[in-house]
């Protein structure tokens, strides 16, 4: 990402709460056929120190990422919309893009196979609890074992992250309402984000 200080979200708080609202994240590797990318959900873990994310693969795709040998890059893609420069002062008409993202940075572990279920369960209840009629691998668990195989599991920490949250800060108070009460009609989330960040 461009290096711009005043949009720069630099607490790990900011960017686990990012994660845990937007768990369908983008997975880049460099592998030595060139770029591969793939779209995982993640589950952010709590009781971690410092900023870690577990995850899976589908096979083959981490043969195609040579999984565990080199550094990510995971894409973590908060709210975000275009700002149209009717909703500026007059005479301003550049417009632009209003985000909130994450790019997060290390080299996975590969998940035990054990290790793998037990990632698999916590994501499908995590996903699956307060649901109406939520189902849970437990009710099959010879069966959902057997779909796990199909699978690779997977641990990151974060060594270094950059996150940005460009919220229109540098408009001015008027016109930032402006945007927000749009965005309350369009993108809720996005106006929710920009409440949340002073200029």
């Amino acid at each position: 990402m461009r290096h711009t200080p005043r949009y720069l979200m630099t607490d790990p708080d900011e960017v686990k709460r990012l994660i845990r609202g937007n768990p369908w994240a983008t997975f880049v590797s460099p592998a030595s056929g060139g770029l591969v990318a793939s779209h995982y959900p993640v589950l952010l873990v709590e009781d971690a120190d410092g900023i870690v994310i577990a995850s899976h693969f589908g096979r083959p795709d981490e043969r195609l990422h040579e999984l565990g040998r080199h550094e990510l890059l995971v894409i973590i893609q908060g709210p975000h919309d275009y700002v149209s420069p009717s909703l500026y002062a007059p005479g301003d008409l550049v417009p632009t893009w209003n985000h909130v993202t994450a790019h997060l940075y290390g080299t996975p572990e590969i998940l035990s196979e054990e290790e793998n279920y037990a990632m698999l369960t916590r994501l499908t209840d995590h996903f699956e609890d307060g649901r109406e009629h939520g189902r849970h691998l437990s009710e099959d668990e010879p069966g959902t074992r057997r779909a796990a195989k199909g699978t690779v599991g997977l641990r990151l920490r974060v060594d270094r992250f950059d996150a940005r949250a460009k919220l229109s800060q540098n408009k001015s108070a008027e016109v930032r309402e402006n945007i927000i009460t749009r965005f309350d009609d369009t993108n809720a989330a996005l106006a929710q984000e920009m409440r949340r960040v002073a200029p």
